[in-house]
Parts: structure tokens; sequence; C-alpha cells
């Protein structure tokens, strides 16, 4: 019986071994082409390893662009609309969950009923709205939307804090706590897994949008990295070298903030009872 549970591991252990290595050949052949000299990369048939490894492939693709500058932009969007999300879609959420008003179950049905609705068709009545606002070619127009909300975030958040005891608001008003203390001092610290669940999401999302910025940003000193790869790649069409190079600076970033918060994102995910 034990011999039997042994292989039937093992078989299961060797099975995800095999799966991990499949998805991580892309990102493996990414790495080895920046790697690679013009005369290998029309090689056939083509070679896993470079004969002669540039490294100075990635100093000379990053610097043909001003990447540092989209790297700014990036980085301000992404910390912005993060910091919007969370906050936002806490206070949201907390309203929904422990506030009794008239309508409230008819508003958050209509508040998930907008996450059918997908984002290409709000796009034009958006570009008009951001328009009128002077937001385009800004980058206004992809920060402040975050600060609104998110419909996925907010049902994630309320149905943690539905599943807090509501003896904590009681007790904490017998000791003179008023709402936002409630709030500040007693939901932020117990819904962190959450937070931290969302806050990766909207990393991921916000450094990987590519849409957003193509549409409401036309200056190039506004651009974020996916744009600036874009170009990348609209004027280097045939450096593929450079082009992976660049994908791979770009893809450290998230790929270091999901490690970190592997955990973290389990743990969010299990008390929110997402599958």
């Amino acid at each position: 019986m034990k011999r039997k549970k042994s292989v039937k591991k093992s078989f299961v252990y060797g099975l995800l071994i095999a799966l991990s290595l499949l998805f991580l050949l892309p990102f493996f052949w990414m790495v080895m082409t920046s790697l690679k000299g013009p005369e290998e990369l029309s090689q056939f048939p083509p070679k896993l390893f470079p004969s002669e490894w540039h490294f100075e492939n990635f100093a000379k693709a990053w610097n043909s662009q001003p990447f540092n500058l989209f790297l700014i932009n990036s980085l301000i969007v992404t910390a912005l609309t993060t910091i919007g999300q969370i906050v936002s879609s806490t206070l949201v959420a907390y309203g929904f969950a422990r506030f009794k008003f008239k309508g409230r179950d008819s508003l958050f049905i209509i508040l998930l009923a907008t996450m059918m609705i997908p984002w290409e068709v709000t796009m034009i009545p958006q570009y008009m709205e951001f328009n009128l606002f002077g937001w385009i070619n800004t980058l206004k127009a992809l920060i402040i939307p975050s600060w609104f909300g998110s419909a996925f975030y907010i049902f994630l958040l309320r149905q943690f804090i539905m599943s807090i005891p509501k003896e904590l608001d009681e007790a904490a008003r017998i000791d003179g706590a008023n709402v936002f203390q409630i709030y500040y001092k007693i939901y932020l610290p117990l819904v962190w897994p959450v937070i931290v669940l969302i806050a990766v999401f909207n990393i991921l999302g916000s450094w990987n949008d590519y849409l957003g910025p193509l549409i409401f940003l036309n200056d190039q000193s506004k651009y974020t990295l996916t744009l600036g790869l874009a170009q990348f790649k609209g004027v280097h069409d045939v450096n593929t070298s450079g082009i992976m190079a660049v994908t791979f600076l770009i893809s450290i970033v998230p790929l270091v903030i999901f490690f970190l918060a592997q955990k973290k994102i389990v743990e969010g995910a299990q008390t929110t009872g997402l599958k």
C-alpha cells in the first residue's frame, strides 16, 4: 500500500515538474534569444544556446529608446492606481457590508452587473468624457478612474468583511470608536490578505496594460513601458534579440512581485472563496 502511494506521489510530482518546464520553455527561449548575435537569429535549425553570449544586447536595446522615462511613467501609474483601488474598494465594500440603507442590495446588484460590460464598449464614451475634462495625453486618464473602485475588488472585500462577526463593531462603538476608526483600525488589518491579493492583481494588470495608454496617450514623454515596447518593435522590427531583451527586462517586475506575494495570494483567495 505504501509503495503504491509512493509511486502515485512520484508520478504526480513528475507530471507537475514536466508541466512547469513546459510553461517555462517560452520564457527560457526568450532569454536565450535576447543573448544571441544577429547571425544566429536566422540560423536554421535554431540553436537553443547562443555560441557567444551577448549581454550587451540588454543595454543597447534599453538605451535605443527612452525606456528610463517609460519606466518612471509605468511606476507612477501602477503605484497610484494600486493605492486608488485599495482605498476606494475597501471603503465601498465596508459600506455595502456593514451599513443598511434603502436600495443597498439593488445598488450592489447593479455594481456586479457592470462586470459583464466589456471595457471596449465604454471605451469611446470614456474617451469623450476624458477629452472634455482635458485628461487626454496625460496620466490622469489612467490613474483617476482607479480611485472609484472596481466591482470585482469590491465584491471580494465585501464577501470577506461579511464573514467578520459584527460583535467587533459593537465592542468598538462601546469603546468610543467612530465609523472611520472602526474601518481603519479594525477592518483594514483584518482584510489585509485580500488587500494584498487586490494589489497584486492590479499591479499586474496596470503594468501590462497596453490598450489604455495606446488610446489616451499621444506624446512619447507620457508613454508607459508597454507602449515603449510596441514602438521599439515598430522601429526595430528585425532586431529580434533587442525585442526579447526589452521584453525580459519589462517582465522582471511582475515576476518578482508575483513570487514574493505568492503565499499572500493563496491566503487571499482562500479567505474570499475565490477559485
